[in-house]
């Protein structure tokens, strides 16, 4: 569990949740729910979105799965930590247009240096687009510092 934050300190976790992430304005999704271990992302995707085949473009859902994850992961850190993304794998299941997507990120299993999140992205309908998964490293001390 993550240590409290005291009066002037702030957890990383609360500084992403304060803050938006430039990359969700940029792409157009917001994280709509946070903490705990999970995180939800949402988008509604559009032409803008798609690739040259006219369909979503795989990086869109990784930046939502990546995000989702991401911010369920930092819901874990204690005070003075941070993390890093060593790998992210994706397996697109089914093609998408236009359509109101949910990642739905949660940690697996948070060990004291690496931990490892789980995602699911859906329509609106609950049909399954997307699986993706991520190991992270946490980071202490000088590694944190900036971070």
């Amino acid at each position: 569990m993550p240590e409290s934050a005291t009066a002037g300190e702030t957890t990383l976790f609360q500084r992403m949740m304060k803050q938006k992430a430039p990359i969700g304005d940029l792409v157009g999704f917001g994280v709509t729910d946070a903490g705990n271990g999970r995180a939800v992302v949402t988008i509604q995707t559009g032409p803008q979105h798609f690739n040259p085949m006219g369909t979503l473009h795989g990086g869109v859902l990784c930046d939502i799965a990546d995000t989702a994850m991401g911010f369920a992961f930092a819901s874990t850190l204690a005070l003075g930590e941070s993390f890093t993304t060593v790998e992210l794998r994706i397996n697109y299941l089914r093609p998408v247009r236009e359509a109101r997507l949910r990642a739905e990120g949660r940690v697996v299993q948070r060990g004291r240096t690496v931990g490892y999140a789980e995602c699911d992205v859906t329509d609106e309908n609950g049909k399954l687009i997307a699986k993706s998964s991520s190991t992270c490293l946490v980071l202490r001390g000088e590694q944190a510092a900036g971070r």
